[in-house]
Parts: C-alpha cells; sequence; structure tokens
C-alpha cells in the first residue's frame, strides 16, 4: 500500500519505468535471496558505464506486472534490489517500494545519490533495509567522469544514510584511465573525514564490454595495496 493507503492505481502506473527483471541473484544482497528490478534512465551518464542499454532505454516492464511476479516469489525470495540506472529517479518509486515491503521483502536500493530528497522519505518511512551507495569520484573529477554535476546530491546522501543508522556501503567502479591510486586514496581519505565506518567496495572495470564512451583496456594494479584504514575496510570485486 502507498502512503495514502490505496493501492497503486493503473491509471498512475501505465508507464514502463522497469527495462528488465533479475528473477534471482545470491550476490546482489548480502546474506539473502534477491531479485533485481533494473530500472531504465539515468540522470548521469558514467563514461565506464556497462548498461547503455539501460541508461539510454526506455522501460518495458510495469509496476502491475512486478507486483504480479513477487506475488509469485513470495517465501521464496528474501528480498528485492531496486536498480538501474537511477530507480530512485521514478515517479511513484515511494508507492512501490512501501507495496514491495508490506509483501514481506527486504529492500536494497542501488543509488547514486542524487536524489537526497526521496532517499530521506524512504529513511522516514522505515521501508528500505540496506542501500548501495556508488561514489563516483573526487569533486575534481565528478563532473568528467559522470558528466553531471550531481556531486553535492551525493555528498548529502552519504550523510543522511550515516546518521540514519541504515545498512549501507559504499562502491566505487575504477576504470585505471578515469581513477588512478592517488585518487582513489583521497576518496578513501574523503570517507574517512565525513565519518564513514564501514565497507567500501572497489568494483574493477568489466573490459571488452559494451560501454556509454569507448575506453581503453583498465589494468587491475591495485590487488597487491593495503588501501584499508582503522574504519574503512577495503574490498575489491571483479
Amino acid at each position: 500500500m502507498n502512503t495514502n493507503n490505496e493501492p497503486i492505481s493503473l491509471k498512475e502506473s501505465v508507464a514502463k519505468p522497469i527495462f528488465s527483471i533479475t528473477p534471482f541473484t545470491l550476490l546482489d544482497y548480502p546474506h539473502k535471496s534477491a531479485c533485481i528490478l533494473w530500472f531504465a534512465g539515468c540522470n548521469m551518464r558514467c563514461l565506464y558505464c556497462y548498461n547503455p542499454e539501460i541508461v539510454l532505454g526506455k522501460g518495458k516492464i510495469s509496476f502491475e506486472k512486478v507486483l504480479s511476479f513477487l506475488q509469485s516469489r513470495k517465501n521464496l525470495l528474501d528480498a528485492v534490489v531496486f536498480s538501474g540506472g537511477e530507480c530512485l529517479l521514478h515517479k511513484n518509486i515511494l508507492s512501490l517500494i512501501e507495496e514491495i515491503k508490506n509483501l514481506g521483502f527486504s529492500i536494497k536500493i542501488d543509488t547514486n545519490g542524487s536524489r537526497p530528497d526521496v532517499l530521506q522519505k524512504l529513511i522516514k518511512n522505515q521501508v528500505i533495509d540496506y542501500v548501495a551507495l556508488d561514489f563516483k569520484a573526487i569533486p575534481s573529477s565528478f563532473e568528467r567522469i559522470t558528466q553531471s554535476q550531481l556531486f553535492p546530491p551525493f555528498e548529502k546522501s552519504l550523510h543522511l544514510l550515516i546518521e540514519s543508522g541504515i545498512s549501507f556501503e559504499v562502491r566505487t567502479t575504477v576504470h585505471s584511465d578515469l581513477i588512478n591510486e592517488t585518487e582513489l586514496r583521497m576518496m578513501i581519505d574523503y570517507l574517512k573525514k565525513k565519518h564513514y565506518n564501514g565497507n567500501y567496495y572497489i568494483q574493477y572495470f568489466v573490459n571488452e564490454v559494451p560501454t556509454l564512451e569507448k575506453l581503453g583496456y583498465s589494468s587491475r594494479e591495485l590487488n597487491n595495496k593495503n588501501l584499508s584504514t582503522a574504519k574503512i575496510e577495503v574490498h575489491f570485486r571483479g
């Protein structure tokens, strides 16, 4: 049910905001079985993005079909992951999350942090259980890498999550031509100064896949580096 205690109406959700559904994953929500809802569209154009068909494409699946699918997965899945694109851009996202939460699923949000207003409402309504926050770059490189000026909203989202007490992780996708070791250490220092305590996941760029911009080969030279601090545990993925 939504905040007005009324089901999402057919008229409100005729649009099809969801590009596709991954029906089962054990990798995207820590210690839970989940499905992933991939929302079309994004307000960033990250050079390394390897979901161009989702970012630039149009949705194919309505909220009604998602709810029907999830009804059939009750007691089979633990959680639903909202990803994209940027899932928090979409109209009715608050109502949809509340509707799915009321079905008994845990909720994880993958977000670039550009919608702290929506994130704040979700936190206030206590309908999200876990968040993966993308930390794209240090401020001086942020616009070049994301083709956006959305670092201030990201910073506000980080602050909201730290203050909220909700379980969350910070993650960064690294292409060696875009983020070097010095910049990555600056990002870790930034998180330290913001009093972030927890896991920081470094996701290596996947070579030889379609991306928004044509990029060269990305090396993986950071593996042997000890980047963790007393309160920030750095992990490598990919």
